[in-house]
């Protein structure tokens, strides 16, 4: 049975906070290591972790762990993508488990600390997965023409007075994490030139999550909120909510959705079998009906496709470094005590009072 690997994002951010990252790993010969931590070496610079040299260093499990970006509910996922993991299981010749992780914090340092092989990480959140976990992103979901993309908009209800976004000051916005890139670098990057300057002309409120936010804005917790254009239109699909409650008043351009990414120390011939994998699969109509409409993966590289995401997370002068990781891993555990709080606050009241 394979071991709960990080039972949520309390844990893992303490685990970020407590341990020291290994010193052992450190590629002390390195050449070149661009952004990526003392652990991991780019000699040929293409910004992702070399395979290691050393073959002792290389792994081959015998059972792959594949997680998804906590982006939305994690249960949700899990039924989604098993009868990918069935596949994978097929064509890889080894076991592939599904394992639910409930944040960022969590899926990062899974990967960091050797627990998960394969995995998709939010759009933000990958670069942060590259640089601080050794992880390799190779595919993004697509259809027969294009990979997915997905943009940054900024939903209000429908009956809602907000027509533009100067409308917002002083208003209650929902941002989703600080590592999110739709959820909050990117407005940090584009507001102030839009009139709207986050932190100053209204309050930062960190929901937890796309779909939070949508739910929020959704049952007026908040005026405002930035979200994944993708995320917002799954859950139109779903029926978790009706697309004409909302208004958008305000788009980006497009960016990449989430990564699939590979542990950078699996055996080459494995890696590469593992990507042929994803690139035959075709998804069945329930799973593609689930991902937006997606049938396949499409090949991606880190340094191509994430080139704008770098470039919000430059302007806004928030490095993938691991001192952001760190805050942003305490900021998670702080996020998630006050969520717990507040749902045992709520099955209190709704407890029917004893009678004396």
């Amino acid at each position: 049975m394979i071991r709960r690997l990080l039972p949520a994002a309390g844990f893992a951010a303490a685990l970020l906070a407590t341990m020291p990252w290994s010193q052992s790993q450190a590629q002390s010969n390195c050449g070149f290591r661009g952004a990526l931590d003392e652990a991991f070496c780019d000699e040929n610079r293409d910004m992702v972790a070399d395979v290691p040299t050393d073959p002792a260093r290389l792994r081959d499990p015998s059972t792959l762990v594949f997680a998804y970006t906590p982006v939305e509910d994690p249960a949700l996922y899990a039924s989604q993508f098993r009868p990918f993991t069935e596949f994978l299981t097929q064509c890889t010749g080894k076991r592939v488990v599904y394992f639910q992780v409930t944040s960022n914090a969590a899926q990062v340092e899974a990967m960091r600390s050797g627990r998960l092989h394969i995995a998709g990480f939010s759009t933000g959140p990958t670069a942060f997965a590259v640089n601080l976990a050794g992880a390799v992103p190779f595919a993004i979901k697509g259809n027969e023409r294009e990979f997915e993309s997905y943009r940054l908009a900024v939903l209000v209800r429908a009956d809602s007075p907000f027509q533009q976004m100067s409308d917002l000051k002083g208003r209650r916005v929902a941002h989703t994490s600080a590592t999110s890139n739709s959820g909050n670098l990117a407005p940090r990057a584009f507001f102030p030139g839009l009139g709207l300057v986050p932190d100053t002309d209204y309050r930062v409120i960190y929901s937890g999550g796309h779909d939070r936010s949508v739910m929020g804005v959704n049952a007026g917790d908040y005026d405002a909120a930035p979200v994944a254009s993708d995320v917002f239109n799954r859950m139109v699909a779903r029926g978790q909510v009706r697309r004409e409650n909302f208004r958008v008043i305000w788009e980006s351009d497009p960016f990449p959705t989430s990564s699939f990414a590979l542990a950078h120390d699996l055996r080459p011939e494995l890696a590469q079998r593992i990507r042929q994998c994803f690139f035959d699969f075709r998804f069945p109509e329930a799973m593609k009906r689930d991902l937006g409409g997606n049938d396949r993966f499409w090949p991606a590289t880190y340094a191509q496709q994430w080139a704008p995401v770098r470039a919000v997370a430059d302007a806004v002068n928030a490095p993938y470094n691991r001192a952001a990781w760190d805050a942003e891993s305490r900021r998670e555990l702080e996020a998630e005590q006050r969520r717990n709080q507040q749902r045992q606050q709520q099955q209190q009241q709704q407890q029917p009072q004893r009678t004396q």
